[in-house]
């Protein structure tokens, strides 16, 4: 059995955190804001370096189709599959979409899902690629691994996690 790692990108964003630069019919994750690459073409080319790495699954509105086509075009990658939602459904469902997707891969290839936010700015490549790969250490030993960043208040905008006592190595391998 050859496990993998399969991209999913979620890039289903509606565009209004960022207006006027960004908009419903192009949202922030289609910009280029700090370079000549999109927000979300540079989600992808990040991942430049990892080992069993498959085609992306991109995850995106209807009627947004055609520029994450071309986008991914532009920077020479076949997506295994671009799902779209008729109108954004959040996180979860876009991942399991995805998940279930993934079942259609030959039968010898044990997929992990690598899910991306397609609007994230990334400066250390070495560190994200680093942590990658040591989660997939723990991936392949079916542990569910979510990367974040340590807060330095409440943002229930953005969802957190509460543990019941400090997590570490220790806590999720013994």
């Amino acid at each position: 059995m050859k496990i993998t790692i399969i991209p999913v990108i979620l890039c289903g964003g509606s565009g209004s955190r960022l207006w006027p630069l960004s908009r419903r019919s192009f949202p922030k994750q289609f910009l280029t804001l700090n370079d000549d690459k999109s927000l979300l073409q540079n989600t992808y080319l990040r991942l430049d370096g990892l080992e069993n790495l498959n085609n992306p699954i991109l995850v995106c509105n209807e009627e947004h189709r055609f520029i994450v086509a071309q986008q991914m075009k532009d920077i020479n990658v076949e997506p295994f599959s671009i799902l779209l939602e008729p109108f954004g459904k959040n996180t979860a469902p876009a991942i399991t979409i995805a998940a279930l997707k993934s079942l259609d891969l030959p039968d010898d290839i044990d997929p992990i899902l690598l899910v991306l936010s397609s609007d994230h700015l990334i400066k250390d490549k070495g560190n994200f690629i680093e942590a990658i790969k040591s989660g997939f250490e723990f991936a392949k030993n079916d542990r569910l691994v979510n990367f974040g960043i340590i807060p330095n208040s409440p943002q229930t905008g953005y969802g957190y996690i509460k543990a019941s006592k400090p997590f570490n190595e220790k806590n999720i391998t013994g």
